[in-house]
């Protein structure tokens, strides 16, 4: 089946994410526009980004169906519900604080500023001097509850599946824009990993012509994608490297009652357990080769049950299992790196130095940070934050699926074959009007 195409324009996409971490909405309102020239990659602008944490109740509720407590058919349809309500509540607010106009944004208490001086208040960039900007697009994402990438017996025949959750109906008839959402069907059908999507923005806005680029995501899981120096797309190399800030959250969570490590001010105060490190690592996923994804399946409560098992075996306090948590985080990246990633590059481009840009809410993190620069620096290899190239690291995935909405939208594909393993190219996502 062809997709319908619409000749590319410019447009203002909001892109919708909440994460694995399940810990709130990223909304990044970006302009994104044709390149110059046939072919060209699109051009994207970041505008302006704002982040809301999920009310508690309703993060209970997502974590309860990510880690598979039985919950009935009705409260997942009213939590999927809810979920649409809350994205379209949190697009509505990005919109109003970065003087966007939709057909539905309320007044906010500050209208009687102007749009330049509401969004300075707000601590975002001011946009466009003087130019009217209204919403074209919502890309949204939806939270991921349930991800199998690997086929699985189910009812006589191999299954894989993916679900993301949050009713699109209600966005689309909150703000009055077309809703891009599901955007990882398409792939898994297509024989990919559905993961990860984010390399086509890595490659639209961070490729190089003069160094290699490794674009390091660390959210609840860790994505890693790889750019050789003036590479084509299909010379990009892109996977899951393994838990991020996943197992450091829950850690925190059961033996200090907080929803993460703030700075990784515990991590640093604590002893890093490394047998206890090196026995995380040989869990089978750290050695598969790429295309590869993972998430809570593999790297959820049971996970950390025996994590914290081993950390109390070996006479661990409190922060040495936080400390623990980070350095196997770390490491794995470390080994993803290492293992994939520098033969990748080495390879197709043996002369160019290389980059290691993070992203995500572990970048906030100076354990992790300190973690990552001791073990990369030594190899030549220079650390960088998400910010440097202009776009804050917390708002890279949302980003991300602001774009890949744009191209879903004009009928191109979104995924990266190279990234996902899928058999072909192919447009991601269904449209809600």
């Amino acid at each position: 089946m062809t997709a319908p195409t619409r000749v590319p324009r410019a447009m203002v996409v909001a892109g919708v994410m909440s994460g694995t971490s399940a810990d709130g909405v990223d909304v990044a309102v970006c302009r994104i526009s044709p390149g110059p020239g046939e072919g060209a990659t699109p051009r994207v602008r970041l505008l302006g980004h704002v982040g809301s944490p999920y009310p508690r109740a309703v993060r209970a509720a997502v974590l309860r169906v990510m880690e598979g407590e039985p919950v009935t058919a009705a409260e997942m349809s009213r939590l999927h519900w809810r979920l649409g309500e809350i994205y379209a509540e949190c697009v509505t607010k990005a919109c109003a604080e970065l003087g966007v106009k939709t057909s539905a944004v309320a007044p906010s208490r500050d209208a009687h500023l102007s749009r330049g001086e509401a969004a300075a208040k707000m601590g975002h960039p001011v946009l466009h001097s003087g130019a009217s900007l209204r919403l074209g697009l919502v890309a949204c994402h939806g939270q991921t509850v349930y991800h199998q990438s690997e086929a699985a017996r189910y009812l006589g025949a191999p299954v894989r599946a993916t679900w993301q959750m949050g009713e699109t109906s209600v966005i689309a008839e909150r703000l009055r824009v077309p809703v891009v959402s599901d955007l990882r069907p398409a792939d898994l059908a297509a024989g990919g990993q559905g993961a990860p999507l984010v390399p086509m923005l890595d490659y639209v806005m961070f490729r190089s012509e003069r160094v290699s680029r490794v674009l390091q995501n660390l959210g609840g899981i860790g994505n890693l994608t790889a750019i050789p120096a003036g590479a084509g797309v299909d010379s990009v190399m892109a996977f899951d490297t393994g838990p991020a800030n996943m197992i450091i959250d829950e850690c925190m969570r059961r033996l200090y009652g907080r929803a993460f490590d703030r700075g990784g001010a515990v991590a640093r105060s604590g002893q890093v357990l490394g047998d206890v490190v090196a026995r995380g690592l040989r869990e089978a996923y750290f050695a598969a080769a790429p295309p590869k994804s993972c998430g809570r399946e593999q790297f959820g409560s049971s996970f950390t049950d025996g994590f914290i098992a081993l950390c109390r075996k070996a006479g661990a306090a409190d922060a040495d299992v936080v400390a623990t948590a980070a350095a196997l985080t770390v490491e794995s990246v470390l080994e993803g790196y290492r293992r994939f990633a520098w033969p990748h590059l080495e390879q197709a481009a043996p002369l160019a130095k290389t980059e290691f840009v993070v992203a995500g809410g572990g970048a906030k993190n100076a354990a992790l940070m300190g973690m990552l620069r001791d073990g990369l620096e030594p190899l030549g290899v220079k650390v960088r934050l998400m910010e440097e190239l202009g776009v804050p690291a917390q708002a890279k995935e949302a980003v991300a699926f602001a774009l890949l909405g744009w191209l879903t939208w004009h009928g191109l594909p979104g995924n990266v074959p190279a990234a996902t393993g899928a058999r072909r190219a192919v447009v991601l996502g269904k449209v809600t009007l």
